[in-house]
């Protein structure tokens, strides 16, 4: 295993109180992120750091940006559509409608357009009552995975028949063969087990080379991991709590990473949002829509 450590920028947003979920919007070459227990969605301008934000009406798990300029977004309470220009939110569904102990988290789109979104149990002492669902073009939702503690770790190979998630409290990756005329999954496969010390597996992406890097805020890390499951690079980073990577910039080689609030390392930090140059292009992520 490689152990880097890079050179970072740290980007001028406000102090995050749980930084997640960025997303590179190539059309725009912007990149959008939420603080969740900030309830704001950001969109940022790297080249010169101008950021914007939409407030929230409660905790914003994960959204996805629709073909049509809105975007898709998980609340406390359910799915809804956002539209930046009114800022008018619309009701989708509710995957877990009277599951009052948990929320939503990790969600990302799919290379089919579907928007996949996972919950977590938001107790302290949490119990496998979380899933991980689909929500399909015409807002219809299937649930996928149930058991789990803290969905997490979503993203897909490049040709998109590979669709990789991770347990963050459970420690496990898992990787399923991925349908893109149906969105079901199959096959699963346990990629590997993490430890506290390597990093437990949070947010994720994906590079051309088929690698998924996963940030692991118990370490404060990225880590590259092959599809075997072996970890080929250790980014070291200084962050307490490291919490997903997203690759970005003209070329796709830029690295942006959220963090959130952590006395990990001693002295409480906030979270913040940082990025790095490394040397394998990522995939992009796509929108949500037929």
């Amino acid at each position: 295993m490689q152990i880097i450590t890079p050179n970072v920028r740290t980007h001028a947003v406000p102090p995050l109180e749980l930084g997640e979920g960025p997303f590179w919007h190539r059309a725009e070459q912007a990149l959008y992120f939420v603080d969740i227990r900030g309830q704001r969605l950001y969109r940022l301008n790297p080249a010169t750091d101008a950021f914007q934000f939409w407030a929230m009406p409660s905790a914003i798990g994960s959204f996805g940006i629709c073909k049509d300029g809105r975007a898709i977004v998980a609340l406390r309470d359910g799915i809804y559509f956002f539209d930046f220009r009114d800022e008018k939110l619309t009701f989708i569904v509710n995957p877990e409608a009277g599951i009052t102990t948990n929320r939503f988290n990790d969600g990302k789109v799919g290379p089919d357009g579907r928007f996949w979104v996972g919950s977590m149990d938001d107790r302290e002492e949490k119990e496998p009552i979380a899933g991980l669902y689909r929500i399909d073009h015409d807002g219809s939702c299937t649930t996928q995975v149930t058991g789990l503690l803290v969905s997490n770790g979503l993203a897909w190979s490049q040709d998109g028949n590979t669709m990789y998630h991770s347990d963050s409290r459970h420690r496990f990756l898992h990787a399923y063969a991925y349908d893109l005329a149906t969105g079901n999954i199959s096959h699963k496969r346990e990629v590997r087990t993490f430890t506290d010390a390597q990093g437990r597996p949070d947010g994720a992406a994906m590079d051309v080379e088929g690698c998924y890097w996963s940030a692991g805020p118990s370490a404060g890390v990225v880590n590259r991991i092959a599809p075997d499951g072996t970890i080929l690079r250790r980014y070291e980073l200084p962050l307490a709590a490291p919490t997903m990577p997203c690759f970005g910039g003209p070329d796709m080689k830029t690295l942006f990473v959220t963090s959130l609030k952590s006395s990990r390392l001693g002295p409480e930090q906030m979270g913040a949002l940082i990025s790095f140059e490394v040397d394998v292009a990522g995939t992009d992520v796509a929108m949500f829509g037929a």
